[in-house]
């Protein structure tokens, strides 16, 4: 294929706020490669304050699709659409066949992606994956931002996400004048731990709610504030944890959007976390984070830090990938004990074992 000037890149971005965070890495070799080129990225509206949060996105162009509707006059009207942008290339993501279609109906030249769901005419820079040789997701998608027989450059640079002070306070008055109890107001007079109960894949990949109580209330002793964060799928079980807790956390979760998540995470000197997009996010932000696996695989969707320490049972079904535990017993969580959690903290002496505020 003949080689182009490449001014404007469309990407069709995955759904998961994780997952994005993992594409960055991607946008950054792009404009490595294409200096002062212009990247747009298409994703789901609840994906749309972190796309913007990263400097390589110029736009974003709301997914209003439903998952798994074909629509496909609208996408075709929506391709049309595009053709005005004038796009030189369009790097598509997901595997399925209509994630392809948008770009295809908007006449992009250059529509690069993985084979997957046979949609050999939908793309014209098809790449074969090689899971062996790029066992990690980040891999995979920075793979599409180099030529066709090209291999990605490493070691990749981690995603990236910074927060000044300013965000950080900005956030906190904002959720303290939402909440005036005095009880549950959000300071940082004392070292701060978050947790991420939640995991919206599903119930398999979720620490049970009376660990993190555990874990709770031995950080309280330790003179710590806790917080718990999350959507408003999550208050239930953050609920839980805090009553099993005494009422020693504060539960932030459907209280935030997605910014004012990432600007408490920057205010935490330990995040525990279960594989979520959360967890990500703590770790672009370089927090000190535990992440907590049981279903899914650090293998392939790591948090992807030097200060992340995963945490993990080695079980013959596991990792399973399923939304609820296949055999009933749940044991890849259930015996990842609160116990065997508190012995990680040792990697953290500095953060832990004082009360001494870290930022």
């Amino acid at each position: 294929m003949p080689k182009t000037t490449i001014r404007k890149i469309l990407i069709i971005g995955p759904s998961w706020v994780g997952d994005c965070m993992l594409m960055q890495p991607m946008l950054m070799r792009i404009k490595q490669r294409h200096p002062g080129c212009r990247i747009d990225v298409f994703a789901p509206q609840w994906t749309e304050k972190l796309l913007c949060a990263m400097p390589e996105v110029h736009e974003v162009i709301a997914n209003a699709f439903p998952h798994g509707a074909l629509q496909l006059a609208a996408r075709y009207r929506l391709g049309k659409q595009l053709r005005a942008a004038r796009y030189d290339q369009a790097i598509v993501l997901p595997n399925s066949w209509k994630s392809a279609l948008v770009p295809f109906f908007a006449h992009i030249p250059l529509r690069t992606g993985f084979i997957g769901e046979s949609r050999y005419i939908l793309l014209n820079d098809r790449r074969k994956l090689d899971k062996a040789s790029l066992p990690l997701m980040v891999e995979r998608f920075a793979q599409l931002a180099e030529d066709l027989q090209s291999e990605i450059p490493r070691p990749l640079a981690n995603p990236k996400l910074v927060i000044n002070e300013a965000q950080r306070n900005d956030t906190l008055h904002k959720l303290n004048t939402k909440n005036l109890c005095p009880s549950t107001r959000l300071t940082l007079d004392k070292p701060i731990a978050i947790f991420c109960p939640g995991a919206e894949y599903g119930p398999a990949k979720r620490w049970p709610a009376a660990y993190f109580a555990d874990i709770a209330q031995r950080l309280r002793q330790h003179g710590y504030a806790i917080w718990l964060i999350g959507s408003g799928k999550d208050k239930p079980v953050a609920d839980e944890i805090n009553r099993l807790a005494d009422g020693n956390c504060i539960n932030l979760c459907g209280s935030t959007d997605l910014i004012d998540a990432i600007a408490l995470l920057a205010c935490a000197q330990i995040v525990i976390s279960n594989d979520s997009g959360l967890m990500h996010l703590a770790a672009a932000l370089d927090r000190p984070m535990l992440a907590l696996f049981g279903s899914s695989s650090p293998q392939f969707t790591p948090p992807l830090s030097a200060q992340a320490q995963i945490v993990k049972l080695d079980m013959e079904c596991s990792p399973c990938f399923k939304r609820e535990c296949p055999l009933g017993h749940f044991n890849c969580m259930v015996k990842l004990t609160p116990d065997l959690v508190w012995e990680k903290f040792n990697i953290y002496p500095d953060h832990i074992y004082s009360t001494q505020i870290i930022d």
